[in-house]
């Protein structure tokens, strides 16, 4: 909103600066109303970039780039826009004049219901256009959202000797708004408020910033009632038009599709963390990406969730446990059931996971085990700030790992600042998402390894999954007293031996869904890269990614 605002601001001659300081000393400070309008149009302006943001964001599934790419259009848009309005900023001005409020309350207004519509765009073409072409829209908006503040300076600031001055000022309101919008939408309203409240809340107040510089403006008796009609009419309507706009955003930007009926999300959570989303079979999105399902069972097995099971063949009777983590929840409930655990702690960054856990009875139990200890927090900050915590198991059942600040869980540096919260003999499970990248990390980082399907155990002690371990988890594990897998049945008992002879799968030539130890993944990852800090490769081979519906 701040572009070329001393671009769009006249300069006038040295003769008439000192006619103009002379003849108008009294009417030369800034008008509290000029530096008012400025920082409501910033507040608006960035508010509508963070909306704007949680779209693409969700869009994207939390690309990288994502908020660099909205952030350039952005900038690119504010520029045309402000250089544009240089166009209406020829004839110099000598004092502030309300006059020119008219059109300025117009264009503040315009601009507004023009950035309303933005984040919805997203939506309407999901169905037939990729997620780049509704940031032309985002230019648009910003182009007329940025052509505010230079014209308000221009019409706004005396042309005298302390021009510069006061210029600073108008500059100074825009910041502390568009710092406030940023703020407020970002760790307030999206906390508090679903988005299309949020959007709607924007709308009214451009609409209301609009009236307001209107009510000021030296309209005729005519031009005051129709002013009031429209806006009263906008403001009337505003609720059900916004409503409609945003109406199943996130299922039109994850499905792909405008239909009704299946595709309506059972559970939507939204906190300034994220966009927790629930499909009505129990699969779990977390920011428009893959987050799991909300399933415990080993038989009917739609998760992967074996894979946690299979703890018990590795670290038995682990009894201080990690998780980095919580998502659905299944993983959770599955760890606290394993023989030995008796201190459970989880990190989680965002709080609406746990509201979603108790919604659903199947994972529910967590929260009320007095050993699980959740906690909100950045799981690699939270390692940092307790030096002194040692575990038996460290488990994290990581994101993609292509996502925004994936790098954090998957370097080389994090799985130190791991090894060092790791207890004599202790075993660190996670998610690798089937990244070669991060298999050869961790097998670089530590002596002792074996991939789990996708998943890689780490240790600076020898194990193994092994084979009588597993059949006695199998055999003997329960949840609130049900067996994990029912051998009484013929259909169980073919589970309980295909399950049991994935122990077998690590002699055999390594597959996808196999076990794999630490040489042959070293073997097979030899032209992969280990992931650092500094390279953040996972993260940024690939700048553009379309990922598709479920």
């Amino acid at each position: 909103m701040s572009a070329n605002t001393f671009e769009a601001t006249s300069a006038p001659s040295p003769a008439s600066r000192t006619d103009a300081s002379s003849e108008n000393t009294g009417s030369s400070a800034i008008p509290p109303f000029v530096l008012v309008v400025a920082g409501l149009t910033g507040f608006l302006a960035l508010g509508y970039e963070i909306l704007w943001f949680r779209v693409l964001a969700f869009a994207t599934w939390g690309l990288p780039a994502s908020f660099g790419i909205l952030l350039a259009v952005y900038l690119l848009g504010i520029a045309v826009g402000s250089r544009i309005a240089g166009a209406f900023c020829k004839k110099e001005v000598e004092k502030f004049d309300p006059a020119v409020l008219k059109s300025l309350g117009i264009f503040v207004g315009i601009s507004s219901i023009a950035a309303s519509f933005v984040g919805p765009a997203f939506g309407m073409l999901a169905k037939t256009r990729e997620w780049p072409w509704p940031l032309g829209f985002v230019a648009i908006a910003a182009g007329l959202l940025g052509a505010v503040l230079p014209l308000l300076c221009h019409f706004g600031i005396a042309p005298d000797e302390r021009a510069g001055s006061k210029l600073s000022y108008v500059y100074l309101a825009n910041i502390v708004g568009s710092t406030l919008g940023s703020f407020v939408t970002g760790f307030l309203f999206l906390d508090r408020l679903p988005i299309a409240k949020v959007g709607l809340v924007l709308y009214v107040g451009g609409l209301l910033v609009a009236g307001t510089i209107l009510a000021r403006a030296k309209l005729s008796q005519t031009g005051k009632i129709a002013t009031g009609i429209v806006l009263v009419a906008l403001l009337a309507t505003a609720g059900p038009v916004m409503n409609k706009a945003w109406d199943r955003i996130y299922e039109k930007l994850l499905y792909k599709t405008h239909d009704d009926g299946e595709s309506r999300f059972s559970d939507i959570i939204e906190t300034k963390s994220g966009v927790i989303t629930v499909t009505k079979d129990g699969t779990v999105y977390g920011g428009g990406a893959y987050d799991g399902r909300l399933n415990v069972s080993v038989v009917n097995d739609r998760n992967g969730i074996a894979r946690a099971y299979g703890i018990g063949a590795m670290k038995p009777n682990a009894k201080k446990v990690l998780m980095i983590g919580l998502a659905s929840g299944s993983w959770a409930r599955v760890i606290e059931n394993l023989p030995g655990v008796e201190d459970f702690t989880i990190v989680e960054i965002n709080p609406g996971y746990t509201e979603l856990i108790s919604r659903y009875p199947t994972v529910a139990p967590i929260l009320k085990d007095p050993r699980i200890h959740i906690v909100f927090d950045d799981g690699r900050r939270w390692l940092n700030r307790n030096p002194n915590e040692k575990f038996d198991l460290v488990v994290m059942n990581t994101t993609w790992h292509w996502r925004s600040n994936i790098t954090n869980l998957l370097s080389q540096e994090f799985m130190e600042l791991v090894r060092g919260h790791l207890a004599p003999g202790g075993l660190f499970y996670f998610n690798t998402t089937s990244s070669a990248d991060a298999q050869k990390t961790a097998a670089t980082v530590f002596p002792y390894a074996l991939r789990v399907y996708n998943f890689v155990a780490v240790s600076d002690a020898p194990f193994s999954f092994d084979k009588e371990r597993w059949k006695k988890i199998l055999t003997d594990y329960k949840m609130d007293g049900v067996a994990a897998v029912d051998t009484s049945t013929e259909a169980g008992q073919k589970r309980y031996e295909d399950l049991l002879s994935y122990a077998d799968t690590v002699h055999a030539p390594p597959t996808d869904t196999g076990l794999e130890s630490r040489e042959s993944i070293l073997a097979r990852t030899k032209d992969d890269t280990v992931v650092t800090d500094d390279n953040m490769v996972i993260e940024w081979r690939t700048v553009f990614r379309f990922p598709e519906g479920p």
